[in-house]
């Protein structure tokens, strides 16, 4: 468990009330760090927090609540304001919140959803973790992951956009592990596959459309929240400590 064991570390994860952030802020706190929970609404925040307060009521992680509209650089700066007020520091941070308001082809998409696409999905992690950056440095010390996606490895003909934010992310998480990895900063992204979150609802609710999109999958079928957690829970502790600069895909075999 040595190897697992994030007792006594902060973690921020943006986007954690609901699926994958929410899963990856469980599974942080069930192997002792204290999180923050974020995300738009504070009354979903709250409610997040608290569920895992109670669960980790035992004596691991905690959780505490800080409403945050990533699209807000004052809020993103009041995210990290705050978390250093209440625990003190950042050692972790998880850029999991992002946006897809257009589907179609990319000759269609207007100005306003493609720069609302990029400001959300890449520059506020670029101002996060501006942000956190430099008391990691000044530590020795630090874990960013990147949530992206394997819809930054393929192209697509109805989400072009979202894909090109989301290899970019992948980029942001190279060029982090280059720069700072002489002060023993470690960044990587995650590329999920199809997961059983709202975010892809569309591709699992219905039981055909779920099949087609799983045929091509080794395992045939959709992933799970927490099968996305347990690669954030491995980056973000001792166990992952000689992995900076990639990019891990976890799509059931796809």
């Amino acid at each position: 468990m040595s190897l697992f064991d994030l007792t006594g570390k902060v973690a921020v994860i943006t986007g954690s009330t609901k699926g994958i952030g929410k899963s990856i802020a469980e599974q942080l706190a069930a192997h002792g760090a204290q999180v923050v929970i974020s995300s738009r609404k504070a009354d979903a925040c709250e409610a997040v927090a608290a569920e895992i307060n109670e669960a980790t009521a035992d004596g691991a992680g905690s959780a505490v609540s800080i409403p945050c509209h990533i699209g807000d650089k004052a809020q993103i700066e009041q995210l990290i304001t705050q978390t250093k007020t209440h625990l003190g520091k950042v050692d972790i941070l998880v850029c999991n919140a992002a946006v897809n308001p257009f589907y179609g082809s990319m000759a269609d998409i207007p100005d306003s959803a493609f720069d609302k696409i990029l400001d959300s999905n890449i520059k506020s992690n670029h101002w996060l973790c501006q942000m956190v950056l430099p008391e990691m440095v000044e530590r020795k010390d630090g874990v960013i992951i990147i949530i992206s996606s394997v819809g930054g490895l393929n192209g697509s003909s109805v989400l072009g956009t979202y894909g090109i934010s989301k290899a970019a992310d992948m980029q942001m998480a190279r060029n982090i592990a280059v720069e700072y990895g002489p002060d023993n900063i470690r960044a990587n992204a995650i590329a999920p596959g199809l997961i059983r979150t709202d975010f892809a609802r569309a591709l699992w609710e219905d039981p055909e459309t779920l099949k087609n999109a799983t045929s091509n999958a080794s395992l045939r079928r959709i992933g799970e929240p927490e099968e996305i957690a347990g690669l954030a829970v491995y980056l973000s502790s001792q166990a992952g400590s000689f992995t900076t600069g990639q990019t891990i895909v976890v799509d059931g075999g796809r």
